[in-house]
């Protein structure tokens, strides 16, 4: 049974930064990209960065320059961090782990429940 559970968010102050990190539970899997995802009230879920397995990395113009997201293969886990944060960036965040079970010849993605972040003085 694949879990995936995040850890951080909560209250930010604007100018602070936010921290969060997921983890894949589970076996019997190999995991070839994680990332987040947010979605803001009344809005899409967008994308927001992910890394691959090899490390390469794809970032949202809307926190490019002001994160940092980095993976820990071995642990099957992942941190993210978003610096200066503004209101706007308030929103649920969602990690995702697109994984191939051994044996499969394709991948799935599997989400976690999310984490509230809300960017308020």
């Amino acid at each position: 049974q694949v879990q995936l559970v995040e850890s951080g968010g909560g209250l930010v102050r604007p100018g602070g930064s936010l921290r969060l990190s997921c983890e894949v539970s589970g076996s019997g899997f190999s995991i070839n990209v994680m990332g987040w995802y947010r979605q803001a009230p009344g809005k899409q879920r967008e994308f927001v960065a992910s890394i691959t397995s090899t490390g390469s990395t794809n970032i949202a113009d809307s926190v490019r320059g002001r994160n940092a997201i980095s993976r820990d293969t071995a642990k099957d886990t992942m941190d993210l961090q978003i610096d200066r944060m503004k209101p706007e960036d308030t929103a649920v965040y969602y990690c995702y782990a697109e994984l191939t079970m051994w044996g499969d010849r394709r991948g799935d993605v599997y989400w976690g429940q999310g984490t509230q972040v809300t960017v308020s003085s």
